[in-house]
């Protein structure tokens, strides 16, 4: 988030990403949950759920990402998107493409659903599926968008960025702009979960570097928008680069951002595996688990980070992946790995 962005200690969160369930019928190489297609104990009852639902209407009145896992496996998910709209709450939802069907898909729009993200992370069935895990998925996809563009439901294209796929982002733009995306979503991949058997494929900072200036590029060029995230040195060369109009975000992580998983227990971000704060032990006041949070009262302190992240000229704006820092050291406050300021000898 840019400079000003509250913190823990300053407001609450403008964005909640949900993972209301952790099940999840694909077996996505990069999963930072390591997800699989079965039912996990523990999660969020539909009651309990609603208890969080009326805390965050009382603090804030966050925007909903409803993710996963797959959101649209939870039964229930429908009326708990209908809850959320009836408190004033705002909803978005990151479905895998498997279950979207027609009718689903106008149900949640119904219920209140905005806007919807499709992931895809190669240009062709066999880049695509081989990434995700399990046959189809680019044809499921695929359809998922047809649909949504049929029933009038916004959607983006998320795809993370790695050696994997670095050529084809071209591609990947055209097939994302020609099936109706609004936006192209670069995720630039975090080494957790499934996704730490990844790390030599996460680009070096140079390549991270050129590929946000080529974003940039293709963001003024249209149709579609093209934006990034998990990497929030593009706050930097988008000042280099004397860029029109309001910068990126920059790592959002516990600035703006909480991640609320499966089991109640809240995150910075979904790729920053570090609890900070339980809603079941708080009673459900999301209030009292995010403002008691240590986590977030560190991250909305950026001259506090470590190394170059705690001297950067850009560091309240950009602030360096914490989940990347993290996974690398251990030390959710220490200097970005995929930024050539905070690393040059990676570079």
């Amino acid at each position: 988030m840019a400079h000003g962005a509250e913190g823990a200690s300053g407001g609450g969160p403008k964005v909640v990403a949900w993972e209301v369930t952790r099940q999840c019928p694909l077996a996505c190489r990069h999963c930072r949950a390591g997800a699989r297609d079965c039912a996990y104990e523990g999660e969020l009852t539909a009651a309990e759920c609603l208890r969080v639902l009326d805390s965050l209407a009382g603090f804030g009145r966050p925007m909903i990402i409803w993710t996963g896992g797959e959101p649209m496996c939870r039964p229930d998910i429908h009326e708990l998107v209908g809850a959320a709209t009836a408190r004033g709450l705002r909803s978005v939802m990151a479905p895998c493409g498997t279950r979207v069907t027609r009718e689903a898909l106008l149900a949640l729009k119904e219920a209140g659903v905005m806007a919807c993200s499709f992931s895809l992370d190669g240009a062709t069935p066999e880049t695509h599926d081989a990434f995700r895990g399990v046959p189809g998925a680019f044809e499921n996809v695929t359809r998922a968008m047809a649909v949504a563009r049929e029933v009038g439901m916004p959607f983006q294209v998320n795809a993370t960025v790695s050696r994997l796929n670095r050529d084809a982002l071209p591609a990947i733009r055209d097939v994302a702009a020609a099936h109706g995306a609004r936006t192209l979503d670069l995720f630039f991949l975090v080494p957790v979960g499934r996704g730490a058997a990844l790390r030599d494929l996460s680009l070096p900072p140079l390549e991270v570097e050129a590929v946000l200036r080529w974003a940039f590029e293709m963001d003024r060029q249209g149709p579609l928008r093209v934006r990034e995230t998990c990497a929030p040195q593009a706050v930097r060369i988008w000042h280099d680069l004397g860029q029109p109009g309001t910068p990126p975000a920059g790592c959002m992580g516990g600035r703006g951002f909480v991640f609320i998983s499966h089991t109640g227990v809240l995150q910075p971000c979904g790729f920053l595996d570090v609890p900070s704060g339980d809603l079941r032990a708080f009673g459900f006041d999301f209030r009292r688990a995010y403002e008691a949070s240590e986590v977030f009262r560190d991250l909305s302190r950026p001259d506090g980070y470590g190394g170059a992240c705690g001297v950067c000229a850009h560091r309240h704006g950009c602030g360096g992946c914490r989940a990347r820092a993290y996974a690398a050291t251990g030390d959710y406050l220490a200097a970005e790995t995929a930024c050539p300021v905070a690393n040059p000898r990676r570079a």
